[in-house]
């Protein structure tokens, strides 16, 4: 089913849903289903799954030299989301990313989602590779998330790379990323709002946010939004601190504030058992004031490990 379904379905009921990292290569399948298992008492409609790109090693060579060598270090997004509806009968939703694929390896990839009968899709540009200072684009394959909503478009109506063959039509359901305090690359947030606006006008039916912490700035994002006539269902990302790290990592990493209550708390835990019990009362807070607010769905960056975001989900579903 759809997710923009799903969320009509529910007539106005908060749903949960939360995300998964493959796991790393050598890893059985019983890694995914315990990251599943402890969330399935909140009646998830769906489930994401991550797409990481290829990264570079360097191995030294007989000759003293070094071969840049390029490796994956974890399995496929689409055998993780055929495991998904095979065992447990839930909606698998796959990101596809334009790094580290073809536009032949993304047509692949949109047959064989169709062949499972994956129904949605969240298409992104995805992240730089660590080696690269920005993100580099793989030869013959899209340079932005605009590109590969395209493809899938196309696909959707039938268009393939190579005619060679009558072929059916598609009917995946498009989801996007938002940013509540704009991607660090866009020149400001105006010019943020009008990359999205063309997601949308390019056939985006939802979209789930980067991860924030501070529920004003999903509030602001919403009604911008609406404003700017992107009317579709705005899914926000949630991520509970869980360590001490995290204070500075995560703004870092992904250039988001952390509210200054919250940084105040986090400044006086003694360890990580501390952190962890102050975040997961912050996010438990911020999740009430979400479900007030009326947002569709409550989606979680769970990272394969479910403990914490049970303990919050049991708080307020």
């Amino acid at each position: 089913m759809k997710i923009t379904d799903h969320i009509k379905n529910a007539k106005g009921k908060t749903l949960f849903s939360f995300e998964l990292l493959p796991p790393i290569k050598g890893q059985s399948i019983q890694w995914i289903y315990d990251a599943i298992d402890p969330l399935l008492e909140f009646n998830p409609p769906f489930i994401d799954v991550t797409s990481l790109r290829e990264d570079y090693i360097y191995k030294e060579q007989e000759n003293g030299l070094l071969q840049k060598v390029s490796y994956r270090k974890r399995p496929g997004t689409i055998a993780i989301c055929a495991a998904i509806i095979h065992k447990y009968k839930i909606d698998a939703v796959p990101h596809l990313i334009c790094g580290g694929f073809t536009k032949e390896e993304t047509e692949n990839a949109l047959i064989d989602l169709q062949f499972l009968g994956i129904d949605n899709v969240l298409a992104l540009r995805g992240d730089a590779r660590a080696a690269d200072h920005s993100f580099v684009p793989t030869k013959g394959g899209h340079c932005y998330a605009t590109d590969l909503i395209e493809h899938i478009k196309n696909h959707n109506d039938g268009k393939f790379l190579h005619e060679d063959i009558e072929t059916f039509k598609s009917d995946f359901c498009i989801g996007v990323a938002g940013y509540p305090e704009k991607h660090f690359e866009a020149p400001n947030l105006n010019a943020d709002f009008k990359y999205l606006k063309k997601k949308v006008d390019m056939g985006a039916e939802f979209i789930v946010t980067q991860m924030f912490f501070d529920n004003q700035k999903y509030f602001d994002f919403v009604k911008k939004c609406r404003e700017n006539d992107i009317n579709v269902p705005i899914i926000p990302g949630l991520k509970p601190i869980s360590t001490l790290t995290q204070l500075n990592v995560l703004p870092k990493i992904f250039h988001i504030d952390l509210p200054d209550e919250l940084t105040d708390a986090l400044s006086h835990a003694k360890n990580n058992a501390e952190a962890k019990e102050i975040g997961t009362e912050a996010m438990i807070k911020q999740c009430k004031e979400l479900m007030e607010f009326g947002a569709p769905v409550l989606h979680f960056y769970t990272m394969g490990r479910p403990e914490q975001t049970k303990q919050i989900a049991r708080a307020i579903f």
